[in-house]
């Protein structure tokens, strides 16, 4: 199986987060994937950022729920980037795409957009949320999904199958080869996040993962010849 690298929010290593400009840059580095996250505005726009406030990756202040599409497009996004919409985002690359969704509210409004724009194929959905998951798979047939976790209990691989995840993205730090083993002898994929590091890519190959999401375009080549 192909070993994956998946740039995270882009490359935000080297790029502003989550910013069009970052996910061309992950595109040239030869990505094989790119991840990045999605809020509802106010007026229900698919807005592409990480945090549920803007504060930390713009100049203003507040949740984006409270702020409609023009005004967060008021926002410097940094380095003179604006906040992108998800459509925006699939005109700008050709690359795959992991669309992370933080509620169900934007499970439906991503599923709205794939099927629109027949995305099934291209975009892989991932969340921290079964219930998201479960729902974006109800909505879209056929969808790749992926759940993901920082900390886990025993019941991750089991929580993964009941909403039908075909695969786990779980926290390097904290990932054993015992959970790698138990996921993989039930028939998922596993990724380690965040791989910024040759001692993350050492554990990469030593917990014989398939893949990795990175902030930085040299772990692609680097963890080519790792893993």
């Amino acid at each position: 199986m192909t070993f994956l690298t998946i740039g995270h929010r882009g490359v935000m290593g080297v790029e502003p987060e989550n910013t069009l400009r970052s996910f061309i840059r992950a595109e040239q580095a030869g990505m094989d994937a790119i991840e990045l996250d999605l809020h509802l505005s106010k007026d229900g726009a698919l807005v592409v950022m990480h945090d549920a406030d803007v504060d930390r990756t713009t100049g203003g202040n507040g949740p984006i729920a409270d702020k409609t599409l023009a005004e967060l497009r008021e926002l410097d996004a940094g380095d003179g980037e604006r906040v992108p919409v998800f459509e925006e985002v699939l005109d700008a690359v050709r690359a795959p795409l992991q669309a992370e969704i933080k509620d169900v509210a934007a499970a439906r409004a991503l599923a709205e957009a794939m099927r629109r724009r027949d995305l099934v194929q291209r975009v892989e959905v991932s969340s921290f949320h079964d219930d998201a998951i479960a729902e974006i798979a109800t909505l879209v047939p056929g969808v790749r999904t992926v759940l993901i976790a920082s900390r886990w209990g025993a019941d991750v691989v089991d929580r993964a199958k009941a909403v039908g995840a075909a695969s786990l993205a779980l926290n390097i730090r904290r990932l054993t080869l015992e959970t790698v083993e138990h996921a993989h002898g039930e028939g998922l994929q596993v990724i380690g996040w965040v791989v910024n590091t040759q001692d993350h890519l050492r554990l990469v190959r030593a917990l014989e993962l398939d893949g990795a999401t990175t902030d930085f375009p040299e772990i692609r080549r680097t963890g080519r010849f790792t893993a």
